[in-house]
């Protein structure tokens, strides 16, 4: 995520927050289960808004979950600012509160290793649940006012994902839908934000293709969405799932 004030607004935005992670699990002792992936990127988009200047990068991470619905996590990125690099950490705790429909609550802490005053702390919660061969999703993530990092301003994002398997091929369809409100102009000429995407993706195996547009409603007057990354684009990414 960008800490450059041009970008702020995408920093408000955090939460989905917890970047996706790989389906696939290994068994690991004492009820334990671990989760991961690595990927390529042609574009690190946050809630819209480049975090590479548009430029392809490596991403990766784990997750260490335990039975009882606890979880830990580390996810990183390449990045266009700071020191180049972007890794977050996070924990949370989910459960199904009812057939299909799982609760999650945690936080995520975003770092820029060697830029001070630059992390970034955002509690989350949300609802996912299935529906036939749609699986659904709805969060919500709070950016607390008094951190340096954001101007001590605040900000609210919520978003909702889907998608679709197509029965009997190894196709899935996927959209998402995000607004965010920020108390201070920095997240957006007006304070507010809608982004969005649509796209596919393929599986093989432990390899999943992807392809996206994603787009914002930042206004294009003066070339402002463009200066900031938010303007639309389609996006590639190659993962491979443990």
């Amino acid at each position: 995520m960008r800490i450059t004030k041009p970008l702020l607004g995408a920093l408000l935005l955090a939460a989905t927050a917890t970047p996706a992670f790989a389906q696939d699990e290994t068994e690991a002792p004492d009820a334990f289960t671990i989760t991961g992936s690595a990927t390529v990127v042609s574009d690190y988009r946050f809630r819209g808004f480049s975090q590479t200047n548009e430029e392809a990068t490596i991403q990766g991470g784990f997750t260490v979950g335990h039975e009882s619905g606890l979880y830990v996590g580390t996810w990183g990125s390449g990045v266009g600012f700071a020191n180049g690099s972007e890794i977050d950490v996070f924990a949370g705790f989910a459960t199904e509160v009812t057939s299909g429909v799982t609760f999650d609550v945690g936080a995520t802490l975003y770092l820029y290793p060697g830029t001070a005053d630059s992390s970034i702390i955002e509690p989350y919660v949300a609802v996912s649940g299935t529906v036939g061969p749609a699986s659904l999703k709805v969060g919500l993530a709070w950016a607390p006012e008094g951190q340096d990092s954001l101007g001590d301003a605040g900000g609210v994002y919520v978003y909702s994902d889907a998608a679709v398997g197509i029965p009997s091929t190894p196709v899935k369809l996927k959209a998402h839908l995000g607004y965010a409100k920020s108390d201070s102009f920095l997240g957006g000429l007006d304070g507010e934000v809608l982004d969005y995407s649509i796209g596919a993706e393929v599986s093989w195996k432990a390899l999943t293709l992807g392809v996206s547009y994603v787009n914002t409603d930042e206004t294009t007057a003066l070339g402002w969405k463009d200066s900031i990354g938010a303007d639309g684009a389609v996006l590639f990414t190659l993962g491979a799932a443990f």
